[in-house]
């Protein structure tokens, strides 16, 4: 595509993101992983968000069942597992090459990952609110 053949939007910016280990921040939503952003939420002016996860070694997950109101979500495993537990799905195991698409607003929990797990996450819009939520009545 030209640059004539493009569509005009100044808020949207040319980014690239190169692996540093030092990049990874503490300030996620769960206490548990750390954060590498790959600068998609400032190339898009917040349109979209693009993150590595990684566990911190040694520490469990000890969230909740919860829901997230955006539009879109999507998680790839990079290395080792991760299991959660989605509403009207049950539990699901992720492993490196695993792709997950968790619709807008569905209920699920992390139940257990591996310490070396890494994970990217794409979301649409990046900032989003996260409510806690009852678990899902048993089928």
């Amino acid at each position: 595509m030209s640059k004539n053949d493009a569509p005009a939007n100044d808020s949207v910016t040319f980014a690239v993101s190169h692996a540093d280990p030092a990049d990874f921040q503490r300030d996620g939503l769960r206490p548990f992983f750390e954060y590498r952003d790959l600068g998609i939420r400032a190339a898009t002016a917040g349109k979209a968000n693009a993150h590595v996860i990684r566990a911190r070694p040694g520490e469990p997950s000890h969230g909740g069942w919860h829901r997230h109101a955006l539009d879109f979500q999507m998680v790839y495993v990079l290395k080792g597992w991760v299991k959660f537990a989605y509403e009207g799905v049950g539990e699901v195991l992720l492993q490196a090459g695993s792709c997950v698409h968790q619709p807008p607003g569905i209920r699920h929990v992390e139940i257990a990952h591996s310490d070396d797990l890494e994970m990217l996450e794409i979301t649409l819009p990046a900032d989003f609110p996260t409510e806690g939520a009852e678990p899902p009545a048993a089928d």
